[in-house]
């Protein structure tokens, strides 16, 4: 393998799917129907996503960031918000190629006949590559989709629905407005007042963190006069951006928030004065139906972490290829050697667990009466763990390109500033921990789905192998395991020592499943009899769950097939 052709020198120009053997890989070994139905699209999108979308992207955040242009000619308030024009082509472009809509065609549907939206998570990795500014909005315009055609009334459903998932580059774009200035994770405590009228509803109150500012149909909660305080009190309401007449609705942006990072991304406080609203979920429904909104919202944050790590590893391996320090490309010195293979690594165990939590949402699609616990379950480790990795392997890419990768002139800083919202979106790291207890720890069987599912890939796990850890592999597992069954039960016991302990739960359940479907795609691979996924697997138990001494014990297995490692060719035995 040469050293120079490994990989480019930036990932701008590239194919972000065609060039990605591990999301390849593992769309081949659980989601088959996604390849044979949508291969052609998915690569075009990649494609697209790697060039302009990139290249626009840049451009948005440095250049021409949205703006509020308060006033009319006449001096009217307004609140309307001025964009970059590419950046609003590139958004519909999104929804053209079928970031929201292929789910809803035919050919988009899974095994089972049941609606598949695979494809269009596999989309929102490939779009925070280049744009976490279109993916937020993509993300909460295919939420809304999915409450309209899983919740809403059937003409509600059918007025809406299609405007919204249309691949002509006209689709209406959408948003979800729970966050008040109280506080975001308290949605009980909305102040949001819906008064009903003859015509549908009026909604009075001021959202504090609306994204996609000018959404063509956004979801939000609030409280019909008379309900009841706290979360059983709320409707769910749709607000157009436009009445039926093509006049504005009575919503009005008070100022844009100047934020660390998504600067394509508009986010404003929003005044709802009187504006008109549709009803989607009366009282004591409309919390539950926001929740699956944010629900879905969660994966995609889980696969657009993903994605942000995909990105900030290729760019670390490109400049590490093409980087001379010293008389030899950097990447030939064992401790950049190290860094490459533990960003490598975090990735693959990211897109494991975000995979994870895509095919269970696929999966209580079929089936319903699944229960959809093991969907909340992954997701929310998947969402916690993939986050955190997001904003470690950003920070390490501007470590890796140095006093460069510090300047907006190299991607690195662009996705270090955005890489600090996935943590923050749609829930931080104890809202997830306070999902995970209600799971594990009450009425519902989240801990025996956990260990059953961890338990299975580890009796998978090979016994005899010519490999010198495998021993050691399977016996951390398994440590990991148990100690995941002694904190569940000691919770089940204990629940009043849930919330002090919850974070730490989310951790090592997070940690173990990322490490068990490491070992599982690496079971898979060592019978096509390529055992590269081995040696990846086998250094994050080592070094996650087993916290081996990085100088003292062999952690490094895949050190003696780096090159083959990274550029994900087979290593034999």
């Amino acid at each position: 393998m040469s050293d120079a052709a490994d990989y480019p020198r930036t990932a701008r120009g590239t194919n972000f799917f065609e060039t990605d053997t591990n999301l390849i890989r593992l769309l081949e070994r659980r989601a088959p129907h996604v390849l044979e139905a949508h291969e052609g699209r998915l690569s075009e999108f990649g494609a697209w996503a790697g060039n302009e979308l990139d290249t626009q992207a840049e451009y948005t955040d440095r250049f021409a960031p949205p703006r509020l242009d308060p006033y009319d000619s006449d001096g009217n308030r307004t609140g309307r918000v001025v964009f970059n024009p590419d950046y609003l082509a590139c958004h519909a472009e999104a929804y053209r190629r079928g970031a929201v809509g292929l789910a809803y065609l035919p050919e988009g549907q899974g095994p089972t006949g049941a609606p598949s939206h695979a494809a269009c998570f596999t989309m929102g990795y490939m779009l925070s590559q280049a744009d976490i500014s279109i993916h937020c909005p993509v993300t909460m315009t295919g939420a809304v989709a999915h409450v309209l055609d899983m919740a809403a009334p059937a003409a509600v459903r059918g007025r809406y629905l299609p405007d919204m998932i249309r691949m002509d580059g006209k689709a209406l774009s959408g948003g979800t407005w729970a966050t008040e200035l109280h506080g975001g994770s308290d949605v009980g405590a909305t102040t949001t007042r819906a008064e009903q009228r003859n015509d549908g509803y009026r909604l009075h109150g001021l959202k504090w963190f609306t994204s996609n500012a000018g959404a063509g149909l956004a979801m939000a909660t609030a409280r019909p006069d008379g309900a009841e305080p706290g979360g059983r009190g709320l409707g769910c309401y749709l607000v157009p951006s436009h009445l039926e007449d093509g006049t504005p609705n009575h919503q009005r942006a008070r100022r844009l928030k100047e934020k660390a990072g998504t600067r394509g991304l508009a986010t404003a406080e929003l005044d709802l004065n009187g504006c008109f609203a549709v009803e989607l979920a009366l009282p004591p429904d409309g919390l539950k139906v926001m929740m699956a909104a944010l629900e879905y919202s969660r994966i995609h944050n889980a696969v657009g972490s993903a994605g942000l790590l995909r990105r900030a590893f290729l760019e670390s391996a490109g400049w590490a290829t093409h980087r001379v320090a010293f008389g030899k490309p950097i990447r030939k010195y064992p401790m950049v050697q190290d860094q490459l293979l533990d960003m490598q690594m975090e990735l693959e165990a990211s897109t494991a667990l975000a995979f994870e939590s895509v095919l269970a949402f696929d999966a209580q699609l079929a089936d319903p009466d699944m229960g959809g616990d093991w969907l909340r379950l992954a997701t929310a480790l998947a969402k916690y763990r993939t986050a955190e990795q997001a904003v470690t392997g950003c920070r390490q890419a501007v470590e890796m390109v140095g006093g460069n990768g510090y300047t907006d002139e190299m991607a690195t800083s662009r996705f270090y500033r955005d890489c600090l919202v996935v943590s923050v979106w749609e829930g931080p790291a104890n809202i997830q921990a306070l999902e995970l207890l209600r799971l594990v720890t009450g009425k519902r069987p989240g801990d025996q789905m956990f260990l059953a599912r961890v338990g299975t890939i580890l009796s998978d796990l090979p016994t005899r192998l010519q490999e010198p850890v495998v021993d050691d592999v399977s016996a951390i597992l398994e440590g990991a395991l148990e100690e995941c069954r002694a904190a569940l039960s000691f919770l089940r016991r204990n629940p009043d020592q849930g919330p002090r302990h919850g974070r730490r739960l989310l951790t090592l359940m997070a940690d173990t499943l990322a490490a068990a479907l490491l070992c599982e795609e690496a079971v898979a691979e060592l019978k096509w009899g390529d055992r590269r996924k081995w040696l990846v697997a086998s250094r994050f138990v080592l070094k996650v769950l087993g916290k081996a001494d990085p100088i003292t014990a062999d952690i490094d297995p895949a050190n003696a097939a780096f090159d083959a490692v990274l550029a994900y060719e087979p290593v034999e035995w």
